[in-house]
């Protein structure tokens, strides 16, 4: 399209008087169309702005979901990871002639009675022993009082207090800690019914959930494979690492309480192995619960060789084992593992906690997987050469 515009300053003839006679100049339209435009890395930079709020609308959707539906979607999640984990005992069942389901009924059980045991050792341990952690709480009363009498603080005798009577009911404060987190012993039963019922119906049908999901996800049936597989490869690995990882700090933990002569030792050991199964906050714990246990027991000095052990435990003899037992499966910088591991605790809870390294290491995974595939089929259609015309039918 072209524009005319009247050029006010020419003129017509020799007379200054007559009126002055416009020219004719053409601009093309397009030209001011691009003059008025936004630059192209402000237009892309805006896309980008409302893709990011998009994507923040959905996790903040999500996330309230999931909060209504907990009591349904967290027993489903936890037995989906439970199938994930222990779904290659039950297809080596069914392998040696066993039905699937009985297959799936028996790792379920195995699953129950592990579960019952870590239980009774933990909880057991510290009922049964809940006179004698009194009694060497108070002495650790005694011990946190004489410090804070050479540090020059005058009165002591609240802080005292306050850890004689938080510790003096330390049983009874981490059974009512348990069943108040799931939301009282209706809930925790619930949960429980709920958790079994998926892990044993996921252990059983898991080939079919999975081709089922393949076939629905909007995607060709390879490509589905490619994803699913690396979830499910990367969960099993991030696991089979973490289990290798917790019993080598159980272990190393539970023999140094035990050089030390710390009551329930086994215990500690449990709680070691236990709580490595949640990223960087399971080694606080543990190793706060050793430490407390030694000083309130064996005094100071040992209070400060198992504080020792446990840093050791969790900090330098891990970076050396850890590796190996990860096989660099995870394919992630432990900055990266950091960020994301507490960017999913914050948004959805222990779950997000635990499985926001192995889902980040699934998603790299699945697109360098579908990268390498795209560039072979180019690499095969380049060496294939352009197609064969077809010959035009004879007239």
């Amino acid at each position: 399209m072209k524009l005319n515009l009247r050029d006010r300053f020419s003129h017509r003839g020799d007379d200054a008087d007559e009126p002055e006679a416009p020219t004719v100049v053409q601009i093309d339209a397009t030209s001011l169309s691009r003059v008025f435009s936004a630059p192209m890395w402000l237009r892309d930079l805006g896309l980008l702005a409302w893709f990011l709020v998009g994507v923040g609308i959905l996790l903040v959707g999500l996330v309230w979901l999931l909060g209504l539906t907990s009591s349904i979607t967290m027993p489903v999640t936890v037995g989906a990871i439970l199938a994930t984990v222990a779904g290659p005992l039950v297809t080596s069942l069914q392998k040696r002639g066993w039905p699937r389901a009985a297959g799936a009924a028996v790792v379920l059980l195995g699953l129950i009675a592990l579960g019952v045991l870590i239980a009774l050792l933990v909880l057991g341990g510290l009922y049964e022993q809940s006179d004698e952690i009194r009694e060497s709480a108070s002495d650790a009363a005694d011990t946190v009082e004489e410090w804070l009498d050479d540090a020059g603080v005058d009165d002591v005798s609240g802080p005292k207090e306050d850890l004689e009577s938080g510790t003096s009911e330390t049983g009874a404060t981490l059974l009512q800690g348990v069943l108040k987190g799931i939301g009282g012993l209706t809930s925790l039963v619930l949960f429980v019914t709920f958790t079994v019922f998926a892990t044993f119906f996921l252990l059983k049908d898991g080939p079919k959930t999975r081709r089922f999901i393949d076939s629905h996800l909007g995607v060709p049936v390879d490509v589905a494979q490619t994803i699913t597989g690396n979830v499910i490869s990367s969960l099993r690995r991030y696991f089979l690492g973490v289990s290798i990882v917790a019993a080598f700090n159980a272990v190393v933990v539970g023999l140094g309480a035990y050089l030390l002569d710390v009551p329930l030792a086994g215990t500690i050991a449990v709680v070691t192995f236990v709580t490595a199964y949640i990223p960087f906050i399971g080694a606080f714990v543990s190793g706060a619960f050793a430490v407390i246990l030694t000083l309130s027991s064996q005094g100071t000095e040992d209070a400060l060789i198992m504080l020792v052990i446990v840093l050791l435990a969790n900090g330098l003899l891990q970076n050396v084992v850890q590796p190996i037992a990860f096989g660099a499966t995870l394919d992630l910088n432990p900055l990266v593992v950091l960020i994301v591991t507490i960017g999913g605790g914050a948004l959805f809870g222990m779950i997000g906690l635990v499985l926001a390294a192995p889902l980040t290491s699934a998603a790299l995974h699945i697109s360098r997987d579908l990268a390498a595939a795209k560039a072979l089929d180019e690499t095969a259609a380049a060496a294939a050469g352009p197609p064969t015309p077809e010959p035009e039918p004879a007239l």
